[in-house]
């Protein structure tokens, strides 16, 4: 599972919205965009001799660029002593996430929401501004950055998004990325505002989504689960299969 992951969605990853490029330069997969679109290291296959080169490059073509950028460093890299290498070539980590795989085909499927809370799905701006809502309610973060990467991706038709709704307010939401040909499709978000955790929201946003997956031909799915959402993932019947870390450089 681990190197069907590593394969598909690394090696040879298809680049993230309209105006983005994924780029193999020398010993690294990374992608490039503009603006609002994500920039980093996705894949490398490094050992001692070559690695504080491969990073110093990486540092540098990036800074022409004028663009910050992310090391996604998963707990199977090489050389065993990377992260401290990036730490010294001034990067930062961000806290440690769990790569959690699962075949669809052993999740339980059904799931739905509780009383009072309905599943919607989200085709435009107007279901961007609410999952963005949720985004800063549920994460702390600015969203202007969430919905601008949204938007191109439901332009790209390579997203499937949704938004969980008590009345006429947002109380959840979640994307699921779709990789075509690829066998994985990915989970992300899945925030709740804090009021309503606790309740089932979460496990119905999963098996939603597991349940579209199916639908479109994928039979894996891929989650970097946060320490809360972890629990939740292992019942389900994900198995936890490394770590990820994203290290940033400004």
């Amino acid at each position: 599972m681990l190197e069907l992951f590593d394969r598909q969605l690394r090696r040879q990853a298809r680049p993230e919205g309209p105006d983005a490029r994924v780029e193999r330069a020398g010993n690294v997969v990374r992608q490039v965009a503009p603006g609002h679109g994500w920039n980093g290291v996705l894949w490398s296959g490094l050992d001692e001799r070559n690695a504080d080169a491969e990073i110093a490059e990486q540092v540098r073509y990036f800074g022409e660029l004028g663009q910050p950028f992310e090391w996604k460093l998963y707990g199977y890299d090489r050389p065993g002593d990377l992260d401290r290498r990036l730490l010294a070539a001034g990067f930062t980590p961000e806290p440690a996430e769990t790569l959690m795989i699962a075949e669809i085909g052993r999740l339980p499927l059904e799931g739905e929401p509780p009383e009072g809370v309905r599943l919607v799905p989200v085709t435009g701006p107007d279901g961007v501004e609410l999952m963005a809502d949720v985004h800063e309610s549920a994460f702390g973060t600015p969203g202007t950055h969430f919905r601008e990467r949204l938007l191109d991706q439901l332009a790209e038709g390579e997203v499937v998004a949704l938004v969980a709704m008590a009345g006429d307010v947002p109380v959840s939401a979640a994307r699921m990325d779709l990789h075509p040909g690829t066998r994985f499709a990915s989970l992300w978000g899945g925030g709740t505002v804090p009021e309503w955790r606790g309740r089932g929201i979460y496990r119905a946003l999963v098996a939603y989504r597991a349940r579209e997956a199916v639908a479109r031909g994928y039979d894996h799915l891929q989650v970097d689960a946060s320490s809360q959402s972890r629990p939740i993932l292992l019942r389900l019947g994900f198995e936890a299969i490394t770590t990820t870390t994203p290290y940033v450089h400004e």
